[in-house]
C-alpha cells in the first residue's frame, strides 16, 4: 500500500499542487467525533478541476466517515470544510429504490440535479444496462444495482463525485468501467474522492493519495 511520508501534511500547499483559490473541494484539518473522541486523525484535502483522491486505510479507519463529512452529510468536529461546485455522493449500499424502475430511479436522481446530464436511455447503456429501464430496481443483482447508481452520476451532472468503495460487488470489466468514468469525468473538469480497500483506480491522471490513520476503531453497523 502506498504511504504519505510522516511530513506530508507540514509540507506547503504548492509543492502538493493544489491551489486552494481555485479548489472545488478543500478541507483543513478536519475531524470527526464518536463518543468524545476522534474517528480519525484530523485530514487535509484539496482538489481542483481534473484531480482526484484515492482514500485508504484499513477497515474501521473512518474512510467512510470521512467522505460522509467531506459530502456535508457529517459535520465536522473539527477543522474548516468548503465547496465550490456541486456534489454527488454515491455509497457503499447502491441506493436505489426496489419498487421502481431503473428508469424511474434515474428520473428521480435528475429531480435534485440543477444540471441536465447525460439522458436516462444512453446513461443506461453507458454503464451496461441497456433494455432495462422498465425492470423493477429490485430485481437486479447486486452488481446491477451498482451500475445503476453509476448511472445516476451521468444522468445528473455534479462537479464532484464523492464515492465510498464503488468498486464493490463489480467484476473486472464494472471495475474497467468505473475507472473509464472516473477519467471522462475528471477530463471534463470535475474532481473526485473515492475509498478502497479492493481495487485500486487505473486512470490515465494519477491520482494523489490519503492514508487514513484510526484514531478510534470505527463500530460497523
Amino acid at each position: 500500500m502506498f504511504r504519505l511520508p510522516d511530513d506530508y501534511f507540514s509540507r506547503p500547499r504548492a509543492r502538493r499542487h493544489c491551489l486552494p483559490m481555485k479548489a472545488l473541494l478543500q478541507a483543513d484539518q478536519v475531524g470527526f467525533t464518536r463518543s468524545g473522541e476522534l474517528v480519525f486523525e484530523p485530514a487535509d484535502v484539496c482538489l481542483n478541476a481534473g484531480q482526484a483522491l484515492v482514500i485508504s486505510g484499513p477497515n474501521g479507519s473512518g474512510k467512510t466517515t470521512l467522505l460522509r463529512v467531506l459530502a456535508g452529510i457529517l459535520e465536522p468536529a473539527t477543522g474548516k470544510l468548503s465547496r465550490s461546485a456541486s456534489l454527488a455522493f454515491l455509497g457503499h449500499l447502491a441506493a436505489v429504490k426496489g419498487d421502481l424502475s431503473c428508469r424511474e430511479n434515474l428520473e428521480f436522481s435528475t429531480r435534485f440535479s440543477g444540471q441536465p446530464g447525460m439522458a436516462v436511455n444512453r446513461a443506461m447503456a453507458r454503464v451496461g444496462l441497456a433494455g432495462l429501464g422498465l425492470r423493477p430496481a429490485r430485481a437486479l443483482s447486486a452488481g446491477q444495482k451498482r451500475r445503476l447508481g453509476l448511472a445516476g452520476l451521468l444522468v445528473a451532472r455534479r462537479d464532484i463525485w464523492l464515492l465510498d468503495e464503488p468498486y464493490a460487488s463489480l467484476d473486472d470489466a464494472g471495475g474497467e468501467l468505473v475507472d473509464q468514468l472516473l477519467d471522462e469525468h475528471l477530463a471534463g473538469g470535475g474532481t473526485a474522492a473515492l475509498s478502497t480497500h479492493q481495487r485500486q483506480p487505473r486512470l490515465q491522471t494519477d491520482p494523489d493519495r490519503l492514508v487514513i490513520r484510526a484514531a478510534l476503531r470505527e463500530s460497523v453497523r
